[in-house]
């Protein structure tokens, strides 16, 4: 599963996931892989901190301008019978964009959220096919 939390193998699994840009030495994840994603108002730009396979262990820094920094980490642990993740992310507002983009990221959303997350990722490991949002 860790190969899959990269910006380039994302595309695997999240149905239109597409980057605009990726600058890595290896070409996919590794520590101080940045990359771009589009976002409102203007692009958001991601770097990876710290890259642990080892550990199974990604921490992202995304930064969208005028509006939120964001800390996400990424902890997988073995459990019986497969894998499990603790997902983590830390907004904070840059802005008004951002006061109300924190004030919607409530337990409630937070939860749907990761249940989508979920879902994409165990449909791709079931089937090696990304779940498409319509379906």
């Amino acid at each position: 599963m860790f190969p899959l939390l990269c910006p380039v193998r994302e595309a695997d699994w999240i149905h239109g996931w597409d980057p605009i840009l990726v600058v890595s030495e290896a070409g996919c994840a590794e520590a101080d892989c940045v990359f771009t994603t589009p976002a409102s108002p203007t692009d958001a730009v991601w770097y990876i901190t710290r890259y642990e396979p080892e550990n199974g262990f990604v921490e992202i820094l995304k930064i969208t301008p005028s509006v939120t920094a964001c800390r996400l980490t990424i902890q997988l642990r073995g459990v019986p019978g497969g894998c499990e993740a603790q997902v983590t992310y830390m907004h904070t507002s840059l802005g008004p964009d951002g006061d109300a983009f924190v004030g919607d990221f409530t337990e409630t959303y937070y939860a749907k959220f990761m249940q989508d997350w979920e879902s994409r990722m165990n449909h791709f490991l079931r089937s090696g096919q990304a779940l498409r949002a319509d379906a």
